[in-house]
């Protein structure tokens, strides 16, 4: 987990803490800048305790005092601003003056209040310039300096606005600048935090495909080998059975192994080769950055794409029974309603999904008869596959079980917007059941 810059600053902030200052460097600058505007003010205070005839010593205290008011500007820029405007009819504290409404305005105070206290500091500066402008031209008036009657008002204008004008000015400058930094920085941190989220999403979701897919895989491996397999033991242990007693029927069962073999074996090798190709265009469009969801995509459209147009139909299904019958298995099919034009999704699905249910009959309920119906309903498509009880009298091939053929049959009918039901008979048996729309529902 990372620490974003606010993070960084508020610890930094907290842990280097100086009272109301944040930084060791803002302590040095205000404490200079306090020590220098009371060194001002004392010297000024000489003057106005002659002017005020005041002990000189008394000017000089007050000129201190007032100057290192300066020292907490920080913490209260109104109250230091007031000392300023306060202490100008004594005509000092000019520095005070300046810093302290650059502080003010460049502070969080409501700017009303700064525009109050800005325009306060400007009439006073602007009285105390006048007056003292006026007292200088009235001595002077005697030496050959003659001002016009604009001199006096202009120049006091000038020197008040030079004074508060651009502190004020640049303050509310420095204070939106700061802000946007923040708002920048805030935004920055928010950004982060969305990403991180979005990485998480992401990643979740190709780990999603991933066991989507891979759950899929395995579906379609088990669909396709297990029936195979299982009739390929079925005839071997008939194989056994007979290859003493009756050698025509030891040599026919065999020929039927061997077919079912080449069988499997051709369906594995198009489902391996359809996930190689989609392995290896992955690896031809990849860039030197992996992009997992987009491959995992690529290979599941890949695999979709093969098996909707090279995948089993329904009219493979009277194949598929003759199969069954082959290995002994007593097997009832039929069809009622006018055959539609079904999706061959769908197709694919309702052939899995008897192929599933025949090899559950071989592979827990030996010798048992078997009924397959298959029914067009106009726009649906339904299939019923179902067992009586098992004959004790066969032997069981031993074949064994994993215990996810309903599981898979359930996951392919429900992803075409279908219903399945499975579950044992009042007679014995088993039951598998599912219903499927002629045009299935678009993902």
């Amino acid at each position: 987990m990372t620490v974003t810059g606010a993070d960084q600053d508020a610890t930094g902030m907290t842990a280097r803490r100086y009272w109301w200052w944040d930084r060791r460097r803002s302590v040095v600058l205000d404490v200079g800048l306090a020590l220098v505007s009371a060194f001002e003010c004392a010297w000024e205070g000489v003057r106005f305790a002659g002017d005020a005839g005041l002990p000189v010593p008394l000017g000089v205290a007050f000129g201190l005092v007032a100057g290192s008011v300066l020292v907490v500007r920080r913490r209260w820029p109104i109250a230091v601003v007031l000392v300023a405007i306060a202490v100008t009819p004594a005509e000092m504290a000019y520095l005070m003056g300046i810093v302290s409404l650059y502080t003010l305005a460049a502070s969080e105070v409501p700017r009303r209040i700064t525009v109050v206290l800005a325009g306060m500091s400007l009439a006073g500066t602007l009285i105390v310039t006048y007056v003292r402008t006026q007292q200088d031209v009235a001595n002077a008036a005697d030496g050959d300096f003659r001002p016009g009657p604009w001199y006096v008002p202009l120049v006091s204008l000038f020197m008040s606005l030079g004074l508060t004008g651009p502190p004020v000015l640049y303050g509310l400058y420095i204070g939106a600048r700061r802000r946007l930094m923040e708002s920048l920085r805030e935004r920055a941190d928010s950004l982060e935090r969305e990403l991180s989220l979005l990485a998480d999403r992401a990643e979740e979701r190709a780990e999603w495909a991933r066991t989507e897919e891979r759950t899929r895989i395995a579906r379609e491996m088990h669909d396709v080998v297990a029936h195979r397999v299982s009739l390929m033991v079925v005839h071997a242990a008939a194989l056994q059975a007979v290859a003493l007693k009756d050698p025509a029927k030891a040599v026919k069962n065999a020929a039927l192994v061997g077919d079912m073999g080449r069988q499997a074996l051709t369906e594995l090798r198009q489902m391996l080769g359809v996930l190689r190709a989609g392995d290896a265009g992955r690896r031809d469009g990849e860039t030197s950055s992996a992009v997992p969801l987009a491959a995992v995509g690529a290979a599941a459209a890949a695999v979709a794409a093969a098996e909707a147009e090279d995948g089993p139909c329904l009219a493979d299904l009277e194949a598929l029974v003759g199969q069954s019958r082959q290995a002994g298995m007593v097997v009832e099919f039929s069809v009622e309603g006018d055959p539609v034009d079904c999706g061959a999704l769908v197709e694919q699905t309702a052939y899995r999904v008897v192929q599933e249910a025949l090899t559950n009959v071989h592979k827990h309920a030996a010798g048992a008869k078997t009924w397959v119906r298959l029914a067009h309903r106009g726009s649906e498509f339904a299939m019923q596959v179902e067992n009586g009880p098992s004959d004790g009298g066969t032997a069981d091939a031993g074949l064994p079980s994993g215990g996810n053929g309903l599981v898979g049959m359930r996951e392919r009918v429900t992803a075409l917007g279908g219903v399945f039901v499975s579950g044992p008979t009042d007679a014995g048996g088993f039951r598998v059941s599912a219903v499927l729309p002629a045009r299935p529902r678009k993902a």
